[in-house]
């Protein structure tokens, strides 16, 4: 069913179709612990929105998965979260501070 509506593995269709859809669940799980940080600490999303500013929609659409989230505004938001230190897990390349 894949082959017939992204393409053949391997070509550049499915290819892109399959990154595409990679982005779109690590977005999700960025999301997913942005929201988890921000309840667990009692804070609206125009609260959290104030501390980086932007606007509460914005927030709406990165803990939805909605949104592509730079890593500076990353960083913003999980700062104003209280985590303030953060890596990258670059696997055989090793591990980068991102913060």
């Amino acid at each position: 069913m894949k082959d017939k509506l992204w393409g053949k593995v391997g070509t550049p269709e499915r290819d892109a179709m399959e990154a595409q859809l990679r982005e779109e669940v690590h977005a999700y799980y960025v999301g997913e612990a942005i929201k988890k940080a921000r309840l667990a600490q009692h804070i609206t999303q125009e609260e959290l929105g104030e501390r980086i500013g932007v606007q509460r929609a914005q927030i709406s659409r990165i803990e939805k998965g909605k949104s592509v989230i730079t890593i500076p505004t990353m960083s913003r938001v999980f700062k104003a979260l209280g985590i303030t230190t953060a890596t990258l897990d670059l696997g055989a390349a090793g591990k980068i501070a991102l913060w």
